[in-house]
């Protein structure tokens, strides 16, 4: 980060100016901010509102946030990841049984793997392929 400087101070930085937010104003900040770094939009709305407000890099409007962290909650409780990573090993391995039941199990793995995709991808609002 660039230090800035002024006639006064010479080669010092300037302090960092801090300012107390209740929790609601915070709030209506982050979300006026949409994505954006909260010092780059204070800047952006000071001294030049019609400059161009670049996001930071991997933040992103959530279109259903509710759903969002139900569907990460029920990725977590779920041991279907564990479950793969097992399945894999056991099928590089060479001791997978196929049989009709577990071939019914990994069907209904790729299906609920499939709708927690499709549900991510709503969740996030964007388009699926």
């Amino acid at each position: 980060m660039a230090s800035l400087k002024d006639k006064f101070n010479g080669r010092k930085p300037l302090p960092p100016f801090s300012i107390r937010l209740t929790k609601e104003e915070r709030q209506k900040l982050d979300q006026l901010a949409q994505g954006t770094s909260l010092a780059e939009y204070i800047r952006s709305r000071i001294f030049d509102g019609s400059a161009p407000v670049h996001r930071t890099k991997g933040r992103f409007p959530v279109k259903d946030e509710q759903a969002l962290s139900q569907i990460l909650g029920m990725l977590g409780q779920s041991r279907i990841p564990n479950n793969i990573n097992q399945l894999a090993k056991a099928a590089n391995s060479g001791t997978l049984p196929v049989t009709p039941d577990t071939e019914k199990q990994l069907h209904e793995a790729c299906y609920s793997v499939t709708w927690i995709r499709r549900q991510l991808i709503q969740a996030l609002g964007l388009k699926a392929d």
